[in-house]
């Protein structure tokens, strides 16, 4: 059965139970495998048996109840050693059986059962993963909260789009480069996604773009969906927005509200009328809390934070002093119990080492010098072996590769304490080596 495929229920139940390592691929950590079962049932991954299988290419088919809705899907799977094309033909799964259900829970067929012409990562795990790009047209363009616009994007053929999950975002293609917004509509609504775009009077021009000048019928250029941010399962979540933060927040809200989870949400903008969504939120009553800072001053988060529950995970998005502060709070907590997003990567110290150091690239036979002034990334492109990317600053996760051996020095602002210390990925836009050699699997 693909796992990812399966109701959230049935999903908790297979990662409540030892996970065995059968391979140096297999993730067994539940809370990684998890967010990446997300991104499985849109970005192509294969899963048997409730473990990823990097060698292996398949298509879901779904298996469907009696009254048509799917339940479950299975793999089918055949051994690769090689990148599928970004120009292989769209592959379709051969037709659905028909099953009843049992104990599994109704679930909309996943978008992802479809796929097209693709482009393909580098790195390991992400070698089955594909990030589509496509034009969508603009359905419809919102001004949400003074210098905050909202776009709904659709398909311009009316096609389904990828299915997503909460705290996914999806690249825009505009002038000047790739930006990342978070998606923030209803992820069950398959034909529309909906982002939020602040606009940033010091950006590099992609913002103006959105306000300026895109207007309802353009055709804008979208890549993803991804998830990095993934809201994994709890008895009780704390969710802390700062300004546009509130982006990738809203669907969880909505996803904790369908699991029946306790939940609470601490809003904070400069003035109400620069905080957007407000009318939306406000249906949610006292599960939400606003705090504009010129009625009541900064976010209280010495009693948010206090006395919760031992199963309580927190979920902050906002600008880099909100998580500074939310995290230095936060220090000594377990792992998992706190995950933020960062819309601007996080400072760094100077790199571990300053001299020159070797790449080998296990999968191209080649040994690739990287000078203290050159990324990872860039050194491996100019030898040949180009690797996707995007933001180039470590937050999007697009160029995410596996290690093979070396200790990365980690630069990003993605990984957690944990996957830093496994030191098994990284992503080459920013993160460097600590030792002399560092081989990934390119």
């Amino acid at each position: 059965m693909l796992l990812a495929h399966a109701p959230t229920e049935l999903q908790d139940r297979v990662l409540a139970q030892p996970l065995e390592t059968f391979t140096e691929h297999t993730i067994a950590s539940a809370d990684r495998l998890r967010r990446t079962l997300a991104e499985v049932r849109t970005q192509g991954y294969v899963v048997c048996r409730g473990h990823i299988h990097p060698e292996a290419a398949g298509a879901a088919v779904p298996l469907r109840s009696g009254d048509g809705a799917v339940v479950a899907a299975v793999a089918v799977m055949s051994p690769t050693t090689t990148r599928r094309s970004p120009r292989s033909p769209p592959c379709r799964p051969p037709p659905a059986a028909s099953v009843e259900p049992s104990d599994l829970l109704d679930h909309r067929e996943p978008a992802g059962a479809r796929c097209g012409p693709a482009h393909t990562l580098g790195g390991s795990r992400a070698r089955e993963r594909t990030v589509r790009e496509t034009m969508l047209r603009v359905a419809e363009k919102r001004v949400v909260a003074e210098g905050v616009v909202t776009l709904t994007l659709a398909h311009p053929d009316g096609e389904r789009l990828p299915d997503w999950a909460p705290g996914a975002h999806v690249d825009l293609l505009l002038p000047g480069g790739t930006r990342q917004y978070s998606l923030c509509g209803d992820r069950w609504d398959a034909h529309h996604y909906r982002v939020g775009v602040l606009r940033e009077p010091g950006g590099r021009g992609g913002s103006a773009h959105v306000h300026d000048e895109l207007a309802e019928g353009d055709l804008v250029g979208v890549g993803g969906p991804r998830n990095n941010f993934g809201l994994v399962p709890a008895g009780h979540y704390l969710f802390v927005a700062g300004g546009i933060g509130i982006t990738p927040l809203l669907p969880m809200l909505r996803q904790a509200e369908i699991v029946g989870a306790a939940w609470h949400l601490l809003y904070g903008g400069r003035s109400r009328a620069t905080m957007g969504f407000l009318d939306e939120l406000a249906g949610h009553g006292d599960h939400v809390e606003i705090v504009p800072q010129d009625e009541r001053g900064l976010l209280d988060l010495g009693t948010a934070l206090a006395d919760l529950p031992a199963d309580a995970r927190v979920y902050v998005c906002g600008p880099p002093p909100l998580l500074d502060a939310v995290e230095s709070r936060c220090a000594g907590w377990a792992p998992g119990r706190l995950r933020t997003e960062r819309f601007v990567a996080a400072e760094q110290g100077a790199p571990v080492r300053d001299a020159a150091f070797e790449v080998e690239l296990a999968r191209s036979g080649l040994r690739v010098s990287v000078d203290p002034r050159s990324s990872v990334l860039d050194a491996v492109g100019a030898a040949g072996v180009p690797v996707l990317s995007s933001c180039r600053s470590g937050t999007c996760g697009t160029c995410e590769t596996t290690v093979l051996a070396g200790r990365p020095d980690h630069r990003d602002s993605l990984l957690d304490d944990d996957e830093r210390a496994a030191g098994d990925v990284m992503f080459p836009c920013v993160s460097r080596s600590r030792d002399d050699r560092l081989v990934l699997d390119l």
